[in-house]
């Protein structure tokens, strides 16, 4: 699913650079990490609401096929299916 490999990256990116930025103001360390995780959280669920949007649809695909793929194998074991 190229929807996941997208989005993480965008995380990943946008973690980046706020680490990038806090730490041109001063941030070091564990202040760092810490500031950048909580300022990550609101900016990667604005700045990447369509790539979440993508992500849960092809999540929402996925799990509609393995239902679908799981119920025509439910109906073959039990004989249902009509040749």
């Amino acid at each position: 699913m190229k929807s996941v490999a997208v989005y993480t990256v965008g995380r990943f990116l946008v973690f980046a650079l706020l680490a990038g930025v806090l730490w041109l103001v001063g941030l070091r360390g564990f202040l760092l990490v810490f500031a950048t995780l909580l300022l990550s959280i609101p900016a990667s669920y604005y700045f990447l609401a369509r790539q979440r949007e993508a992500l849960a649809t092809d999540v929402d695909r996925a799990l509609s096929d393995r239902r679908s793929r799981k119920q025509n194998l439910r109906a073959q074991l039990r004989g249902d299916d009509e040749k």
